[in-house]
């Protein structure tokens, strides 16, 4: 099933949810050619992982950082966007991006198969999904090309 890749569709349709928590990033592991990166602690299920040199990344709930006594510096608000975003599409991150950007609030997007997923600064979470709700309002009511 292949997602939409219109990009006025992709906006109109985003349906920003703002999903219930603070979410934080942190790492764990060293570069590659250490002892290569040590296992997630227990009691900690990622929500993303990325593997880098210097580590692997994680993307958990703070309340599982603190318990498992990770480090981390960022406390963010995860945001889904529910319109199914193909992977190829053209523009909807830029256009997020730009929309926050503008208000000064930072953004963190992480594609997955079906969504793409915001990490926000936690205190500006609510904030940026009332953004983004407008821009999805503003493109639904643009002429057709």
């Amino acid at each position: 099933m292949s997602g939409e890749k219109d990009l006025r569709a992709l906006l109109s349709g985003m349906r920003p949810e703002l999903n219930p928590g603070r979410y934080v990033f942190t790492t764990v592991g060293g570069p590659a050619g250490s002892d290569g990166p040590a296992g997630i602690p227990s009691g900690v299920t990622p929500l993303v992982t990325v593997a880098e040199r210097e580590g692997l990344t994680l993307v958990v709930r703070l309340e599982e950082a603190d318990a498992a006594g990770l480090p981390y510096d960022y406390v963010a608000g995860w945001i889904t966007l529910r319109v199914h975003s193909a992977l190829e599409a053209v523009g909807l991150t830029a256009a997020v991006a730009q929309e926050l950007a503008t208000a000064g609030v930072s953004c963190n997007v992480v594609a997955g198969f079906h969504h793409d997923h915001l990490f926000v600064p936690f205190e500006r979470a609510a904030g940026a999904v009332a953004l983004l709700e407008d821009l999805a309002d503003r493109s639904g009511r643009l002429p057709r090309p």
